[in-house]
């Protein structure tokens, strides 16, 4: 196949090409810093060159947006909405000048989107959607995404929840934390998470691209979500550190601040199951977060 990947060059993007290189695919990066041959230059807002590289795709990824792992400034938080809107929609008007465009477009979403639940299960048919800045963003995205029709072409947004591997996003500093004896609960500990490790996720989109009648909004998360505080004890036990301080509300809301972030990534209840994976015959390799842990550590 030949397979586009917008911004691909951060942690889910560089995972994907390996993933997909090594099955012998051909796979092209769309990129403001283009360094490699495979890596073409584009500014994720306006028609370009690029938009040749589109033409006879079978695959379009689009990762584009800034991360949400900052402050919420109001300058931020316009980068964060306008990053994910303009990319979306400028992939689009390159796909509407395409002969043969490509056969699906797969657009990063996230987990995010469900609002705070420690015991409601969200599915994509019954999960309950809310109405603060991070939801929003969400819902503002996905309504872009979907709201030209394009022949052909199928649409599937990849609500993802926390990706766990070694080589970039957040366990490195989970793991960082935990040897540091700082890996107890955070908050009250209650607050679910949705998590899946980085080989599911490849073979996630994997077996959405090969299976037709899969489209919409997915959730890509593995099936067992779990408190915080079980996760947390769950990974020292992993890491053998008998010791984890746990982090009040408090304490996060300063640490935050010096971190150039959120409270609401830690404390936020994502508790998220992939139903449509599951009913479409999609397994896990790691269901569990024992069996994550045990491969990552």
């Amino acid at each position: 196949m030949k397979i586009i990947i917008a911004a691909g060059t951060g942690f889910l993007g560089k995972n994907l090409e390996k993933y997909f290189t090594e099955k012998g695919n051909q796979v092209y990066i769309l990129t403001r810093n283009p360094k490699r041959e495979n890596e073409i230059y584009w500014n994720a807002k306006t028609l370009g060159e690029w938009k040749n590289v589109l033409e006879n795709a079978d695959v379009l990824i689009n990762l584009t947006g800034k991360s949400v792992d900052c402050r919420y400034t109001e300058k931020n938080k316009k980068e964060i909405y306008n990053s994910r809107i303009e990319s979306t929609k400028v992939l689009q008007q390159a796909i509407d000048e395409c002969v043969n465009k490509p056969k699906i477009w797969l657009n990063a979403s996230s987990a995010t989107i469900y609002v705070h639940s420690e015991t409601h299960l969200n599915t994509e048919e019954n999960g309950i959607i809310g109405d603060d800045f991070s939801m929003n963003i969400c819902k503002s995205w996905e309504k872009e995404f979907f709201k030209v029709k394009t022949e052909n072409v199928r649409k599937v947004a990849l609500r993802t929840s926390i990706v766990l591997g070694n080589n970039g996003g957040a366990f490195p500093k989970l793991k960082t934390i935990t040897r540091l004896g700082l890996g107890g609960k955070q908050g009250r500990g209650n607050q679910n998470v949705s998590w899946i490790h980085i080989d599911d996720f490849c073979r996630a989109v994997e077996f959405i691209i090969d299976n037709e009648n899969i489209s919409g909004e997915i959730n890509v998360t593995a099936p067992n979500p779990l408190s915080n505080e079980d996760f947390m004890r769950k990974l020292r036990k992993e890491m053998k550190i008998p010791l984890g301080l746990n982090a009040p509300v408090w304490q996060l809301e300063i640490a935050s601040i010096f971190l150039k972030s959120e409270t609401e990534l830690l404390l936020k209840s994502r508790n998220v199951y992939p139903e449509k994976l599951m009913k479409s015959g999609f397994e896990f390799t790691y269901s569990n977060i024992e069996s994550a842990f045990n491969d990552l550590i």
